[in-house]
């Protein structure tokens, strides 16, 4: 029964999904900023200046555009986009210091998502002329983004096919391995289509299927790599199929359940960034997150019964016969497994791995010193794509400046005019490269002034220019008059962007911190594991974001990932990073600690615990890890930059985490604090309940 509400759900929400038309959009507002109250004042009083935008880029490719047959094409072309249905507002051709380019601003009084696709298929039909004349026509702009934006890359494809070979290396079986794979596809397609199914009601980021595909294939695979494994080692043991799986949802099941719904608590902690945008694309990921959860929980226990003593079979010639993972001394060979004899190098020489540990976390961290927030822009995308043409060709004939330009919104009482000095003022500022006279509303009280900067969107020097209109310019050249004036346009909401996340990003992570060490407090009723844990974990996202940092904003071995240019880091990225990984961290930690805790009880031996903690989990965890690694990895191979920054850094986070942190500096830490580790204040032990997880 489950098997078949699971598959009728898929197939309901899919069909509900392209049948309400969903499509995502970025649509980024940032309440209380500069940007935010310019976008507010256009929607309110410039009505014809809110709507979406494009730019229509004409190149000729072997000479000049002012001859007379060019001249006649792109004319008929700038006739046919006025004449379009949506009626939208045409200026230019603007004249550039190259002959053979000149751009065309297209302004609509509707947003991308009211224009569609349709919109920018119209747009692109209307320059038909210029094109049959040789010219080279590329588009730009929010239209243009929003009908072109990257289709997802076969990263999903390459990240399971790599999963499923670590299933069947780690079950020895084909059967096993296609258990935790088949859950978690269908448990995605009920993921991914609930996302689109959202965006056909409000604003979802273009980033945030494949975002949750990563994450849901990731987690997905992890969570029933648990409940199979425990399943498997019952049913080793003896059980009946029925008591087995039954034990297995109670025991790895409620590990999942904990892991689960501690990554969709951090995630949905994204509110407190107080962007919508960043809310909003942290929602789908955990809601991506609590049906891979519900499927491990659900779907799974349905798919064991199915397959009930068949679990073992089409077992891969070549490959050891599956051993219980929860004892270890089964080896064949009178050795011991290659973890228990790491785990006991670890216990006998702890100071020194702890500080080759932290050495190695430490120096991997220390780019993130340098971080620059930023804005994934059309000059970071795909080679070839029209906005990357665009925003090349427009540098070449304008400046990089002319692809960000700034839009000063002038609000001064009616009847009033834009005070003259302030066209002057803009002029004389250092890295403004040119400025267009003020375009006054029908109300005359509202003006637009649209400033050049020098240098491109993502650069320094263009935040420190926004930085010194705010601070120095506007206010100093409206000084006693009645006018205010606001520096908006998607370059300065984009800086805005990053401000607000720079300031809010060290609350947020003191919130999941504390968070974690309340959690791990009540697991094990202990001070020093929480506490340590805490640091571990900071140290390894850190790690994450260092190397996020020298690879997309320094461009070490950018090329491996198909990176032509350095990116900024995309503001956003780090605090969905650390809300994910935090989860993530826990399951990890949990799992491991749990053992260690349960060695403990037994013998009264830090040393014991710790070697026999980890010899009976490092299998799972470096199946999971490894798991995790190849999906995230594979997907830094995506068109779109922040799922390239995604990849990678989830990637290096839960590989440094699952080696570095669990099989060095967890064991060696605990070995160095001995019985310190499971001290607990006696008022807090009568006080604060304990939870059990296994």
């Amino acid at each position: 029964m489950f098997i078949a509400v699971w598959v009728l759900a898929a197939i309901a929400i899919f069909a509900l999904a392209i049948a309400s038309g969903g499509h995502t959009f970025d649509n980024f507002t940032i309440p209380g900023t500069q940007s935010q109250t310019a976008i507010d004042l256009l929607e309110s009083r410039f009505t014809e200046q809110s709507g979406a935008s494009a730019t229509v880029v004409f190149h000729a490719p072997t000479g000049s555009l002012s001859t007379p047959a060019v001249e006649t094409a792109v004319g008929q072309s700038l006739t046919n986009i006025k004449g379009l249905p949506q009626a939208p507002q045409v200026a230019g051709p603007l004249p550039s210091k190259n002959p053979g380019i000149a751009v065309v601003s297209v302004q609509y009084t509707q947003q991308a998502p009211e224009l569609g696709a349709e919109g920018f298929d119209a747009l692109e039909a209307a320059v038909a002329p210029a094109r049959e004349a040789g010219i080279e026509v590329a588009f730009g702009g929010p239209l243009t983004d929003y009908a072109e934006q990257p289709h997802s890359s076969s990263s999903d494809l390459v990240g399971l096919l790599f999963a499923v070979v670590i299933l069947v290396f780690a079950f020895g079986s084909l059967m096993a391995a296609g258990l935790p794979i088949a859950t978690a596809l269908l448990g995605l397609a009920v993921g991914i289509s609930s996302i689109l199914l959202l965006a056909s009601f409000t604003d979802v980021g273009s980033a945030a299927p494949e975002l949750g595909a990563m994450i849901g294939l990731g987690v997905g695979i992890d969570y029933s790599l648990f409940i199979v494994t425990r399943h498997r080692e019952n049913l080793a043991a003896g059980m009946e199929v029925e008591a087995s799986i039954g034990h297995a949802v109670a025991t790895a099941g409620q590990a999942v359940l904990f892991a689960g719904t501690t990554v969709v608590i951090a995630i949905c902690g994204l509110l407190i960034a107080g962007i919508p945008y960043v809310a909003v694309l942290g929602f789908t990921a955990a809601m991506v997150v609590a049906v891979m959860m519900l499927a491990a929980l659900t779907l799974l226990p349905a798919l064991l019964g199915l397959v009930g003593t068949r679990i073992d079979k089409g077992r891969v010639r070549g490959l050891p016969r599956h051993r219980n993972a929860t004892d270890p001394s089964e080896l064949g060979n009178g050795k011991p497994p290659f973890w228990e004899r790491w785990a006991t190098r670890v216990a006998r020489h702890p100071w020194p791995f702890a500080i080759a540990s932290i050495l190695i976390l430490i120096t991997l961290a220390a780019p993130f010193f340098s971080i620059r927030y930023g804005e994934a822009d059309d000059g970071t995308a795909p080679e070839g794509s029209t906005q990357r043409v665009a925003y090349d060709l427009i540098g070449d004939g304008y400046g990089q400046g002319a692809n960000g330009p700034l839009a000063v919104v002038v609000t001064f009482p009616t009847g009033q005019q834009v005070p003259a000095a302030l066209t002057s003022a803009l002029k004389a500022t250092p890295g403004v490269a040119a400025v267009i006279p003020p375009q006054v509303n029908a109300a005359g009280n509202t003006a637009i002034v649209t400033v050049i900067p020098t240098t491109a969107p993502d650069a320094q020097a263009t935040t420190d220019l926004v930085d010194r209109l705010r601070q120095d310019t506007l206010p100093t050249a409206l000084r006693g008059t009645d006018a205010e004036a606001y520096v908006g346009g998607i370059t300065a909401a984009f800086i805005d962007l990053g401000n607000r996340i720079a300031e809010r990003l060290p609350y947020f992570i003191g919130l999941v911190v504390l968070l974690s060490f309340l959690l791990l407090m009540l697991v094990f009723h202990s001070i020093a594991i929480p506490a340590t844990a805490a640091v571990m974990n900071l140290l390894s996202v850190g790690a994450a974001y260092g190397v996020t940092v020298a690879v997309f904003q320094w461009g070490w071995a950018k090329g491996l990932l198909g990176l032509t240019s350095t990116v900024p880091i995309i503001s956003f990225v780090p605090m969905m990073m650390f809300a994910i990984l935090f989860g993530l961290s826990m399951d990890y930690q949990v799992f491991l600690l749990t053992r260690i805790r349960e060695e403990y009880n037994k013998s009264g031996d830090t040393r014991t615990a710790v070697v026999q903690g980890v010899a009976r989990t490092a299998r799972v965890i470096t199946s999971a890890a490894l798991i995790m690694i190849a999906v995230f990895l594979s997907f830094a191979a995506s068109p779109i930059a922040e799922i390239k920054m995604f990849g990678l850094g989830l990637a290096v986070a839960v590989a440094v985490d699952a080696t570095i942190v669990r099989m060095v500096l967890v064991p060696a830490i605990m070995e160095i604090l001995g019985k310190a580790n499971w001290w607990f204040p006696a008022p807090l032990e009568r006080l604060l309940p304990k939870i059990t997880i296994e």
